[in-house]
């Protein structure tokens, strides 16, 4: 899929969320922007193309309660960003629980630019 051929909305992140590989503990980056569908990552390093990983990261529910999601991701697309060693990297979601889909959706709603 194409960058330019999103399912859904996407939201800005505009506090620094950062994601975890949850099966290696290493950074990934952080969050650029959110849908249900997926997310944009700034990554520190390039990531292989095609790639699929289990990221976590926290959100805050609707409760107002810090929950760490952890979902199963699917690399679309990646470019160098506009910071020397950085990368945009576009994640497609391939396994979210349905309590991270419901904080997920939460948290877009509240999320509003």
């Amino acid at each position: 899929m194409s960058k330019h051929r999103r399912r859904s909305p996407r939201k800005t992140a505009h506090v620094a969320i950062n994601v975890t590989n949850a099966m290696t503990g290493e950074p990934m980056g952080r969050i650029g922007n959110l849908s249900a569908d997926g997310m944009l990552l700034v990554c520190n390093r390039k990531v292989a193309d095609n790639a699929l990983f289990q990221l976590s990261f926290e959100l805050v529910d609707a409760d107002g309660v810090p929950r760490m999601i952890e979902v199963g991701v699917h690399e679309q697309w990646s470019e160098p960003a506009n910071m020397p060693g950085h990368f945009w990297v576009g994640f497609q979601f391939i396994d979210v629980a349905p309590e991270d889909v419901a904080t997920i959706s939460s948290w877009l709603g509240d999320n509003n630019e």
